[in-house]
């Protein structure tokens, strides 16, 4: 490396630390109603879109850092080992230089001398004839001029040595310099990347409660009433059908609930009426577990409000969890395996009844009312069933509806819940759940915010796609981006003119969707009077639950937009 390039390198260094600039993050108090959850969803949104840029900012600053901090620290060991070479080098010719200093003074003075006295006429007077005088001079004009030389090169070499040295010295201060404020200005980042991290972990955990009040929730299991009949919740060709009167008409259904893990409900229900026993319905959606016939069972169990109980002949008789009329149905080993999954997991979190469960779905409903019927026979048909992992109790997480997909978390295997092809065989489907494929349009409350059903026309659905639009290509106040329901949640959205005049689309012909096999949506392509545009799942999912109207959202990964 030449010493002008390393220098200049270091020029640069020192230019790119001091020019780095210092985010600083103004996160302050909600200043939204605690009702109004649109506005806090939007209050939150617009923090995280400019909070998310500057953290993104600052996490590719810190990658940029640590890659010019290892260049630096790379370059500072090779040009301390030129230093060391190079001052070897010096102490070396240093000497030498010293010799030929005082060789040169000797020639100098010699030279100074010979000028003085030199007789030009001298060599043809001493010579014997002119051309022997000629000779002479010349040699003696050489002589001189190559001392001359000689001087001015030995001069020169240790003006350069002495030169570079302080270079190399300057260039390892400097260098040195600009470490200590890239180390400085990295240690500031990666606590900024930190606590940004946390922050932003925080937001996302508000975001989605608040999203999940907008949404209306989903019960995660089915009790004992069945769910009231809702008209105008299905796609077309059902029982609850509505047609909206006007074309084009656009809907989202989700096949499901958020809540997939373990064992379906209904998918066990289906599985009966196939045919299946208990046990093979337990091993269907809890691979990896094995089941215990003889477990030792403790003989009560702590509840709640309740105090210590008694546990298969109190607690167990008063699980409220599917409908006891599916004994009548042909679900009676759906029954059953309802019981051992219940069985499993209050054993499984009050470590083997020792501590006490609560009685609401948050664990598993119970209620002092006990069941003598045909729950009460599925009880006793198993007892002392329990699924185990090793020697313990498994969690035997269940939900009513699934969608026709578990999927893996919580240490169970995600399965595609269907006899033959997906989604005309799914267990749930033939079992009749009424949250396989549905359109959510009311609050959990009952409260439509004057919808009546989940049909939105053409232009509503272009007003989502502008939606998503501003959310992930920008060009707008995300903040905004919210449902014009404004007497339903308030805030100051856009209005739908003003979004189309940033996204650009004002109409919607046509709807494709391509599902994944891990039961979820993996992208949308709609026809629009600006082409095909396709937007991933999860994107979409985002952007609809964000801007359609009133309380129509998605409640699944796993959806599917119909069109009439």
């Amino acid at each position: 490396m030449s010493k002008t390039k390393s220098l200049l390198l270091t020029f640069f260094f020192i230019f790119l630390v001091y020019n780095l600039q210092h985010t600083t993050y103004n996160i302050g108090a909600s200043h939204c109603p605690s009702s109004d959850y649109d506005c806090q969803i939007s209050e939150i949104q617009r923090e995280i879109d400019a909070l998310s840029s500057a953290h993104e900012t600052n996490k590719q600053e810190l990658s940029n850092l640590n890659k010019q901090l290892a260049d630096l620290k790379n370059r500072i060991s090779v040009i301390s080992k030129e230093l060391t070479n190079l001052s070897n080098q010096i102490k070396g010719r240093e000497e030498d230089l010293a010799y030929a200093e005082a060789i040169l003074r000797e020639k100098a003075k010699n030279h100074y001398l010979f000028l003085r006295v030199y007789d030009p006429i001298l060599p043809f007077l001493s010579a014997g004839d002119a051309s022997s005088a000629f000779r002479e001079i010349s040699f003696r004009a050489r002589a001189a001029d190559s001392d001359r030389k000689t001087m001015i090169k030995y001069g020169e070499d240790l003006i350069e040595f002495k030169n570079d040295k302080e270079l190399l010295e300057k260039n390892r201060n400097n260098l040195a310099s600009v470490q200590k404020k890239v180390d400085e200005r990295a240690e500031f980042l990666e606590g900024e990347v930190e606590k940004t991290e946390s922050y932003l972990a925080s937001l996302s955990a508000k975001q989605q409660e608040l999203q999940a009040a907008k949404a209306g929730g989903f019960q995660t299991s089915i009790g004992d009433t069945p769910p009231t009949f809702e008209p105008c919740s299905g796609p077309p060709g059902s029982s609850n059908f509505c047609d909206p009167g006007f074309r084009p008409a656009f809907a989202a259904f989700s096949f499901g609930a958020p809540h997939r893990t373990g064992m379906s409900q209904y998918g066990a229900y289906g599985r009966s009426k196939q045919g299946q026993d208990a046990e093979t319905i337990l091993m269907a959606y809890f691979q990896g577990a094995q089941l215990q016939k003889n477990y030792p069972v403790p003989a009560t169990i702590g509840v709640t409000g309740f105090g210590r109980i008694p546990f298969e002949d109190n607690y167990l008789l008063g699980i409220y969890e599917v409908p006891e009329s599916w004994g009548d149905s042909g679900g009676f080993e759906a029954l059953k395996a309802q019981a051992v999954a219940a069985r499993s997991y209050a054993l499984a979190v009050t470590n083997n009844g020792s501590g006490s469960i609560c009685t609401t779905e948050a664990c598993q409903v119970y209620k002092p009312q006990l069941k003598s019927g045909k729950w009460a026979e599925a009880v006793r048909a198993t007892r002392g069933w329990v699924v185990v992992q090793g020697n313990s109790p498994a969690k035997t997480y269940y939900a009513s509806t699934s969608g026709g997909f578990t999927i893996s978390q919580w240490g169970w295997t995600g399965i595609k819940d269907v006899s033959g092809a997906w989604p005309d065989t799914a267990y749930e489907k033939q079992a009749g759940s009424p949250w396989f494929y549905k359109g959510w349009y009311k609050a959990r409350s009952g409260a439509l915010c004057g919808r009546s059903s989940p049909w939105l026309s053409g232009e509503e659905t272009a007003d989502i796609i502008n939606a998503w639009h501003v959310l992930y290509n920008g060009g707008g106040d995300t903040s905004k981006i919210s449902p014009l329901d404004t007497n339903c949640w308030g805030g100051n959205p856009y209005s739908k003119s003003d979004l189309a005049s940033i996204g650009g689309y004002l109409s919607v012909t046509n709807i494709s969707v391509v599902y994944g096999n891990d039961g979820s949506t993996i992208n949308i392509s709609f026809s629009t009077n600006k082409g095909t545009v396709t937007i991933p799942g999860s994107e979409f999912k985002k952007a609809f639950n964000l801007r359609a109207p009133g309380y129509i959202g998605l409640k699944s990964s796993l959806f599917n937009i119909e069109k009439l």
